[in-house]
């Protein structure tokens, strides 16, 4: 598990990160989601032990992870840009890395090679943008560590790559308990893998919850009221978010599933419907409870 602790981090007098604290569980994947300059990047170096905290501390099973060479073998960092050795192909990657994680898997990584149609032996400063983040990906994967973090990784890659990719961290997810953390400025991005959902704005985490605990205690209702019956009249339902178009009536309401239901028909709608609340719509409410505006913070 990892676990920050009034996690603070400067430079030059900007507060990146602004006493955090955080609990990530092993084989979840946790989605740090927030706008450029929130603190994804810091706070992800921290985790990896590339970055110091100036402040509070960041443990991986309760050990410290800065300058611990045994702790930092058990994680892999793939930065917004990844680095790749100057004139280096994917076959001096795969060596280079070797050297540095004990379990990884050469013969996977050149299956997956071959998989993703890259040549090993092109140099991979003639790659696209998109096929060095493939590569990235490859060699975060085969490393065999337990922790997996991704700065931006899903950007530039096409929708096709990007399901690839999640795929593969579902399947070592299950296989081997990894634990990977994405960052992202994009919640779309992080909807359908994420288990656990942190959002950063101004380096301080402004929430983070299960997002399973979300979909389940946060709901969508449409519906039509009978003739003499108001939005006000509706006194016993945790109402978050209203929205009126003609007599369509939109709310978002917090609560158990089964008791909504049963207050709703009580009310004899016209008409009445619950809809799936996608991970924006979910964030959105529960940032305007907060006081804040989400659109405003994330696109």
């Amino acid at each position: 598990m990892i676990k920050a602790d009034n996690l603070t981090k400067r430079f030059q007098g900007v507060t990146a990160v602004d006493h955090i604290h955080a609990e990530i569980q092993d084989g979840t994947v946790f989605g740090l989601i927030g706008t450029n300059g929130a603190g994804k990047s810091t706070f992800l170096r921290m985790a990896a032990g590339i970055l110091k905290p100036d402040e509070g501390t960041i443990t991986l099973d309760g050990e410290a992870v800065f300058e611990n060479i045994r702790v930092k073998a058990r994680c892999f960092y793939i930065p917004d840009e990844p680095y790749f050795l100057g004139n280096g192909t994917a076959d001096d990657m795969k060596t280079f890395y070797q050297g540095i994680y004990p379990n990884f898997d050469t013969d996977r990584f050149d299956r997956l090679l071959k998989s993703f149609e890259l040549d090993g032996r092109r140099k991979i400063q003639t790659f696209s943008k998109g096929m060095k983040k493939q590569l990235a990906v490859l060699l975060g994967i085969c490393a065999g560590t337990d922790y997996l973090f991704c700065d931006e990784t899903f950007d530039g890659l096409d929708p096709v790559m990007r399901q690839t990719v999640k795929s593969l961290f579902a399947n070592d997810i299950e296989e081997r308990h990894l634990t990977p953390v994405i960052a992202s400025h994009n919640l779309r991005e992080l909807e359908d893998i994420c288990d656990h959902v942190g959002l950063l704005h101004r380096g301080g985490m402004l929430l983070s919850k299960d997002l399973d605990d979300m979909k389940m205690n946060i709901h969508k209702i449409q519906c039509v009221l009978p003739a003499g019956l108001e939005r006000t009249n509706l006194q016993d339902l945790d109402i978050m978010t209203t929205e009126q178009r003609g007599s369509l009536l939109t709310l978002t309401v917090r609560g158990q599933k089964e008791e909504i239901q049963a207050r709703m028909q009580s009310y004899h709608p016209v008409f009445f419907e619950m809809i799936p609340l996608s991970l924006e719509e979910i964030f959105i409410s529960e940032t305007e409870v907060a006081g804040y505006d989400i659109k405003k913070l994330i696109f």
